[in-house]
């Protein structure tokens, strides 16, 4: 009797593990870790926040999602969007926010960003920042201004510029 119940426990074991059709159930985990891999190949890069130049909206060592079909191929980034931005290869990049759009004049003019003349609203940075300066430049078609949240920073501690719009990955999701 003691072993009937030993072989009905590791049935219902198997069964709980396997199914009741083991070849079906691989066929499960071989779609289930394609999705996975092709999903995080070519839709979402996985990133972790590594400096304090996000600050507040993101904390460093904070992880977050980059959604690499945000933008079609045709379109681009819009003002205010937070994107990953490719500097070599796939593994580095920088996460930060868009503020200036292919065609636009921008400067920085004592920490205080301007579009085609016009102060930018920016209620994302916390008060505080620091007298940055940058002098007046257009952009050019497929170019982006791009900065980090973080002003208080010295502007020699901040990686920010002009970049390519095929540098950019994608949005970042949170």
């Amino acid at each position: 009797m003691g072993n009937d119940a030993a072989v009905r426990s590791e049935g219902w074991i198997q069964r709980v593990v396997i199914g009741r059709n083991p070849a079906w159930t691989f066929a499960r985990i071989v779609l289930l870790v394609t999705t996975v891999f092709l999903l995080l190949k070519y839709v979402v890069l996985i990133r972790k926040i590594e400096s304090t130049s996000m600050l507040p909206t993101f904390r460093e060592g904070s992880i977050h999602l980059i959604y690499r079909l945000a933008y079609p191929a045709t379109g681009g980034p819009e003002r205010g969007d937070v994107v990953g931005i490719r500097t070599s290869g796939e593994t580095v990049m920088y996460v930060k926010r868009v503020v200036g759009l292919p065609g636009e004049r921008f400067e920085i003019r004592n920490g205080e960003v301007r579009i085609n003349g016009q102060p930018l609203d920016e209620p994302y940075v916390r008060p505080g920042r620091r007298a940055w300066n940058r002098a007046s430049q257009v952009l050019e078609k497929d170019q982006y201004f791009i900065i980090g949240d973080n002003r208080s920073m010295a502007q020699e501690q901040h990686e920010f510029g002009v970049v390519p719009r095929w540098r950019v990955v994608g949005k970042v999701v949170w």
